[in-house]
């Protein structure tokens, strides 16, 4: 067992100076900490904790941490407390207490899905029959406590394609090849990606919240006639049905790109969550949508999309999660108007206090009709596969570094649809 020491000075009936070292263990000190806590002198409290925080025995220092971000946690710095929490689950995936510490403060923060990911994390270690049934009651009675809160993310984003666009020279129509404008080809570039929500929580009974946020999003480049700029605002209930939660909203979209009016829809929309076992989470999301092309209204109409998503623990380290989708656009002109499916795979993995991630994605789309211009009607085949990486070990202040690759590829019977994107993300996180 390791040993901290204390050094108190003082002076003899001789008046000579003298020192008195007093030797306690690790353990010992924990005590002393836990009656300082306890008798209200959290100061002190906390300063024999960032000592034993750092201590050789990965139990002493490990208790240590989960004892100061239960202070942090009653004098509201959840941020702070979460970040220790997790550098514990980090060192120590098995541990169950510190898991479930975990997901409540995720609760109260608002991260519902962080939390459900906390406690199947702890469910998938194989818990005995009593524990087992603390954490369904435990896992049943999450609420969304917060009132308020928001999340930033940033980062540099190198990319192939910022245009989403072809690299054909020509353009086959029933009128012959044209040639495309060197303006209208893939561009690739070093843009700025910003992500932002902002959310907040009122009271409409025991087990349910009225639910404002705003969203953002944007991709920024040097060349501004590329830049891709979209915000949502969205409101409606959240409701807990048992051990369902059902969410429904009404939200406006308004999307920019090269720094004019693109695209306004106005959509509602709903989520329904719903555990299946102990190991697995199923979502089914599902929205209707007017959508405004304020700059071709040919492509004005509506819009349908589903999905059906199931994530699982594997471990208490490593899941998997598994999607399926359709998208239906009923537009102005048939020729715009499309139907497809896609399907994804993604999976991660907890390598001490670093995270990988790795997915995969297939899809299809069809046109009801060909445009007037073009011989055939619109056919795409799309994948897409990524990498990423979060680095909890060097974050600051809250964020830790991420990176996230990531190749694009959709085959067109259209040219003009046809692409190739290679996107790069480095940047900041959150890190719990």
């Amino acid at each position: 067992m390791s040993a901290a020491a204390a050094v108190l000075t003082g002076n003899s009936a001789e008046a000579v100076p003298r020192q008195l070292t007093v030797t306690a263990t690790g353990a010992q000190l924990l005590t002393v900490a836990e009656r300082l806590s306890r008798a209200g002198d959290t100061v002190k409290a906390k300063a024999i904790l960032a000592a034993l925080a750092a201590d050789p025995n990965s139990d002493i220092r490990n208790e240590a941490r989960f004892r100061t971000a239960k202070l942090l946690v009653a004098e509201g710095q959840m941020s702070r407390a979460a970040l220790l929490l997790r550098q514990v689950i980090d060192e120590r995936p098995e541990a169950v207490p510190v898991r479930l510490e975990l997901a409540g403060l995720l609760d109260r923060m608002g991260d519902k899905d962080g939390a459900w990911r906390q406690v199947r994390a702890a469910q998938a270690l194989g818990l005995p029959p009593d524990a087992a049934r603390i954490v369904d009651r435990y896992s049943e009675a999450l609420r969304a406590q917060r009132p308020f809160g928001a999340s930033l993310e940033i980062a540099l984003a190198p990319d192939s394609n910022i245009n989403h666009a072809t690299r054909s020279d020509t353009l086959g129509t029933v009128l012959g090849d044209f040639t495309i404008d060197p303006n209208a080809k893939a561009k690739s570039g070093m843009g700025l990606a910003l992500n932002a929500q902002a959310y907040r929580r009122l009271p409409l009974g025991e087990d349910a919240t009225l639910l404002v946020r705003m969203t953002g999003f944007g991709n920024l480049y040097r060349h501004k006639e590329y830049n891709d700029v979209a915000a949502d605002v969205a409101a409606g209930p959240e409701l807990i049905l048992g051990r369902t939660r059902l969410q429904a909203e009404l939200g406006l979209t308004q999307r920019w790109f090269g720094q004019k009016r693109y695209m306004r829809s106005t959509r509602l929309g709903a989520i329904v969550s719903h555990p299946l076992g102990h190991r697995t989470l199923l979502r089914i999301t599902g929205s209707a949508a007017l959508v405004d092309n304020q700059l071709n209204d040919l492509e004005d109409g509506k819009s349908f999309s589903g999905q059906l998503s199931a994530e699982h623990a594997l471990s208490a380290t490593t899941g998997i999660a598994a999607t399926f989708g359709m998208d239906r656009a009923s537009l102005r002109d048939p020729g715009y108007s499309t139907t497809g499916w896609r399907a994804g795979l993604t999976g991660w993995r907890d390598f001490g206090r670093v995270t990988l991630s790795a997915g995969a994605e297939l899809g299809r789309l069809h046109a009801d009709e060909r445009l007037l211009l073009f011989p055939d009607k619109r056919e795409d085949r799309s994948f897409r596969l990524s990498l990423g990486a979060t680095f909890r070990q060097l974050q600051f202040r809250g964020f830790a570094p991420v990176a996230r690759f990531s190749i694009e590829r959709n085959r067109s019977s259209i040219a003009f649809y046809d692409y190739r994107r290679t996107r790069t993300e480095l940047g900041f996180v959150r890190a719990f």
